[in-house]
């Protein structure tokens, strides 16, 4: 239970509806937009925490990229946790894997409603890398998954 004197991240922003089952696109940013998934292992880190909460079925993952200095990443919300706190925790956990605060504060999402919203969505994260012109094609970009694929 959340009290009074909680920190406003720890509370759901006005208006934001963390519904478990529910689609979510999620948008987060590194702090003053530093690239730091430029670096190999910095990637894979953030890769490795969004599986294990996959695993831990606090998510189901459905795609996600890794940017150079932001997260796209669509999932179904599990049972367990609200919105804010599936997110604090990946960014919480991949920050402690890199060895420092590494996240701006906050996190922008988008509840996908309509089933027929979902793939659009995921086209659009895994094709990220090619319209910022990091790779001719998406293939060789190490940090996305999909899980249609």
């Amino acid at each position: 239970m959340k009290t009074a004197n909680a920190p406003a991240s720890s509370r759901l922003r006005k208006g934001r509806t963390s519904i478990p089952g529910q689609i979510y696109l999620v948008t987060t940013v590194t702090r003053d937009r530093n690239r730091v998934f430029d670096e190999f292992e910095a990637g894979c880190a953030l890769c490795q925490t969004l599986n294990h909460l996959d695993r831990l079925e606090l998510v189901r993952n459905l795609c996600f990229v890794v940017m150079p200095d932001h997260l796209h990443w669509l999932f179904t919300l599990g049972e367990r946790r609200d919105l804010s706190a599936v997110v604090r925790m990946a960014k919480n956990n991949s920050a402690r894997s890199l060895g420092g605060s590494i996240w701006q504060p906050g996190f922008h999402d988008r509840a996908i409603r309509r089933e027929e919203d979902v793939l659009p969505a995921a086209r659009y994260i895994v094709a990220n890398p090619l319209r910022a012109g990091l790779v001719k094609k998406i293939g060789d970009y190490p940090f996305w998954y999909a899980t249609w694929l």
